[in-house]
């Protein structure tokens, strides 16, 4: 599987709304440039903010409880394209669920993220994807489930088999991890990038199709 690049990264606090994945040109001037804003959402104390953490810095540290959003950014290069990763690190505590919405907004993926020695977490997880389902249609982001801490797999409540089967019957990528091990974290965001590389072959795809039904109708109706 591919690496990522270098781990370069920004931490702060988001002022506004990223933009949808935009086409762009990168420095070798050969591969388009993508860039997508991806959202982690999931109950307090799951470990979102370690999980970006460790996928930008290459470091585990435990952190406080997120207040608002968090943001990162991360430059993912790969033979057919370079992607830049806008990270939205959101708030797990209930009070600011009502407000999350307006942070996912725009977002091209999701990251529900939940603590495998802690059931409950993973019914919340649930609870994000319908709050996710009412916001975009299927094609329009992509969702991957997350159960973080395997590290702590003794205590575990969710088993991997209920994770698989919940992200298989929802259409949505599964990956178990470990911010404090860096298991599979890499892994998980490299899925990511490759099914929206996936998603814009077959949207080009598509819409070379319709261009090329569109010319043959035309030159079908020209009159001798």
């Amino acid at each position: 599987m591919p690496r990522t690049g270098a781990l370069g990264g920004e931490q702060g606090f988001g002022k506004g709304m990223a933009q949808k994945a935009v086409p762009g040109t990168s420095l070798e001037g050969i591969r388009p440039t993508y860039m997508y804003k991806v959202v982690l959402l999931g109950s307090t104390s799951v470990g979102k903010s370690s999980l970006a953490y460790r996928y930008v810095k290459n470091d585990f540290r435990d952190s406080l409880p997120t207040v608002g959003c968090s943001f990162f950014t991360q430059m993912l290069n790969l033979e057919v394209a370079s992607v830049k990763f806008e990270i939205w690190d959101t708030a797990g505590q209930e009070k600011y669920h009502s407000v999350c919405h307006l942070y996912y907004r725009g977002a091209r993926a999701a990251l529900l993220v939940y603590d495998i020695t802690n059931k409950e977490t993973f019914n919340r997880a649930k609870l994000w994807l319908r709050d996710l389902e009412k916001e975009f249609l299927p094609d329009e982001i992509v969702i991957a489930l997350v159960g973080n801490k395997t590290d702590l797999a003794g205590e575990r409540e969710v088993a991997t088999e209920e994770g698989e089967e919940f992200a298989r019957t929802k259409g949505l990528l599964f990956m178990e991890t470990s911010a404090k091990s860096n298991h599979q974290v890499n892994d998980t965001f490299m899925a990511i990038a490759q099914e929206l590389l996936q998603r814009e072959r077959e949207e080009a795809s598509h819409h070379g199709l319709l261009t090329a039904n569109l010319e043959e109708s035309r030159t079908g109706t020209r009159c001798c």
